[in-house]
């Protein structure tokens, strides 16, 4: 990657604080579901942890927990995308926190490690919506017609990688075949718990393909509601556990 590339972004941890970063084509954009898995941890974790950002992108998340507090030494970050892996390893360097960012899918690059903390900010959106979304502009969303192929992958396999008392985190769309990954997620962890829910309007990127959108509803791939003339979309962060948190 030469540096014509990058480029800089901001991301607003808070009203008052914002995170410049590096990123590039091809690496995801920060969004509303960034700001919620961040917020979902700092309402669950009290102090610093060994975590593993999944599908770090920019390291945004992780570079976010770091500046509060909330990540041991070294943070621990992959990515499938070597841009991201790169635009990671810059941002982690310009902020002075020290990370182990790896290159691979899913938790192939982690074999043999255990962490307190997985985030999985990995894609759960059908793969057709994708395609169309303002989001995904270069970005690889192998996820499946109903948006559960990923994450369903991770949930399988997490708790190999966990300690005893470890946490995942991770985020369910309505753009996705919401009951297949809680059903996943119930059937692989003892506690399953919904941290932080956020209703959003269907983005007019979006709107110019309701039929498609109309379709996947229709076959229970994704979740649609329509209130006050809008069409409603919802994010909703779940943390999973082995033990039942006091």
């Amino acid at each position: 990657m030469t540096i014509e590339q990058h480029k800089e972004i901001k991301f607003s941890l808070a009203l008052d604080k914002k995170i410049d970063l590096v990123s590039a084509p091809g690496v995801f954009t920060p969004n509303l579901t960034t700001n919620l898995l961040i917020q979902a941890i700092k309402n669950t974790v009290s102090g610093p942890t060994k975590l593993l950002d999944l599908g770090c992108g920019t390291g945004v998340v992780g570079l976010a927990l770091y500046l509060q507090g909330l990540t041991k030494s070294p943070l621990y970050a992959s990515d499938l995308s070597k841009p991201a892996v790169f635009c990671s390893r810059e941002n982690f360097k310009r902020y002075g926190c020290q990370a182990e960012v790896r290159n691979g899918a899913l938790f192939e690059p982690w074999l043999g490690e255990k962490f307190d903390v997985i985030v999985d900010d990995i894609s759960a959106i059908a793969q057709d919506i994708a395609v169309v979304s303002p989001w995904f502009q270069g970005v690889p969303c192998d996820t499946g017609k109903d948006g559960t192929n990923l994450v369903s992958e991770i949930l399988c396999s997490a708790r190999q990688y966990l300690t005893d008392k470890g946490f995942l985190f991770f985020p369910i769309l309505s753009l996705s075949n919401v009951d297949i990954l809680l059903n996943v997620a119930k059937e692989n962890f003892g506690t399953l718990n919904r941290v932080i829910r956020q209703d959003w309007p269907l983005p007019a990127e979006l709107k110019l393909h309701m039929p498609l959108l109309r379709k996947l509803n229709a076959e229970g791939s994704i979740k649609l509601e329509e209130r006050f003339g809008m069409v409603l979309c919802y994010t909703e962060i779940y943390c999973v556990t082995n033990f039942q948190p006091v």
